[in-house]
């Protein structure tokens, strides 16, 4: 952890900023190591401090020894410690942190001695800039969490009968994934059958499922904080002509842009390894999301690889390359594999049957 407190350092060194306050969950565990419900991280140059209330103050100290914990009963901890550590410019969440939370703030400055009351600057994306590199440790990490849902489909999917309904599905998939050692899920398991599939993001429902129909399953495991995702899109009994078209159109542009994504291309360009072949057959208006997404401590984090990414893609990123194609009536096919981008190229992380 504290590497990643000198990386951070240097960026509010870069900003401007005396200190900052850390109140996004996943940014705080990635920092401190605390995974408490409540609780936010001041850090200055000099002082790393974590402020949660009784029910977490033995767990904090337990797991973030790189902090000081206080015990907090009020608001007024923030202006108190502000104004004994001499920030004059303090940077806060401007993504996460509410209005009602912000007017709080603003309000405590105001009691302070015009003199002592700190700035306020809205910080976006300080930490999450920081998480999109991953170092060996969470590599290691996610890579165990990929193999639980990797194993989960594996074990599942060969054992789907038609009759069955996409929750019936979708309980099995979640059983096994707790079964392998999952802690949790990283989201609702999404299993779309027939012509929900035509919905990237279908709920399971109560709908049977019917042989020679796709079935598009998205699913992802919790461990220790950190995520997976995968896709796959399966048929029970004799696929149609058209299954066959789309399937192969989407794996070959899914392995083009595994082939051919490198480091220090952008997220946009990343994007068009796969949406040109796409494009090229036809089917380009019917591919309406993004390539991928970073994933780790959040299941979408940076970098964004999509039309308009703002991202370079850098060695360490773990993202995931998901091009689909999703036709109204008959439903829609997705394949989904998450990556690690390395000198050379990026590393297949996922290795369930396509």
């Amino acid at each position: 952890m504290s590497n990643r407190l000198t990386r951070l350092r240097k960026t509010l060194e870069e900003k401007k900023l005396d200190a900052i306050l850390v109140s996004t969950p996943e940014n705080r565990q990635y920092l401190s190591g605390f995974v408490g419900t409540a609780g936010n991280l001041l850090i200055s140059q000099d002082e790393a401090l974590l402020a949660t209330d009784f029910r977490y103050v033995e767990q904090a100290a337990a797991q973030a020894p790189d902090f000081q914990v206080v015990q907090v009963g009020s608001a007024s901890w923030l202006t108190e410690q502000l104004q004994r550590m001499g920030v004059k410019r303090v940077g806060f969440e401007a993504g996460h942190m509410t209005v009602s939370a912000y007017r709080r703030i603003v309000a405590a400055i105001r009691e302070l001695p015009a003199g002592e009351r700190p700035t306020l600057a809205a910080a976006t994306d300080l930490v999450e800039g920081l998480r999109a590199v991953k170092d060996p440790d969470e590599i290691v990490l996610l890579q165990r969490v990929i193999d639980i849902s990797d194993k989960a489909m594996e074990a599942v999917t060969p054992t789907i009968q038609p009759g069955e309904t996409e929750r019936q599905i979708a309980w099995r998939m979640e059983k096994t994934m707790r079964e392998l050692g999952a802690d949790s899920l990283s989201f609702d398991t999404i299993v779309a059958a027939g012509p929900n599939g035509a919905m990237p993001h279908h709920r399971a429902s109560e709908r049977p499922v019917e042989a020679g129909e796709p079935i598009v399953i998205d699913m992802g495991a919790k461990l220790a904080g950190y995520c997976s995702d995968i896709t796959r899109t399966i048929c029970i009994g004799e696929p149609d002509e058209t299954f066959q078209k789309i399937y192969n159109l989407v794996l070959g542009a899914q392995l083009t842009a595994i082939a051919t994504i490198k480091p220090k291309l952008s997220g946009e360009e990343g994007d068009r390894l796969a949406r040109e072949a796409l494009d090229n057959a036809g089917y380009g208006d019917k591919f309406g999301h993004s390539l991928g997404h970073g994933i780790g401590l959040a299941v979408h984090e940076h970098p964004h690889v999509g039309p308009k990414s703002p991202h370079t893609l850098e060695e360490g990123m773990i993202f995931s390359v998901e091009p689909g194609i999703y036709l109204s009536g008959w439903g829609g096919v997705r394949i989904e594999d998450l990556v690690v981008l390395e000198g050379d190229g990026a590393r297949p992380l996922s290795k369930a049957n396509k």
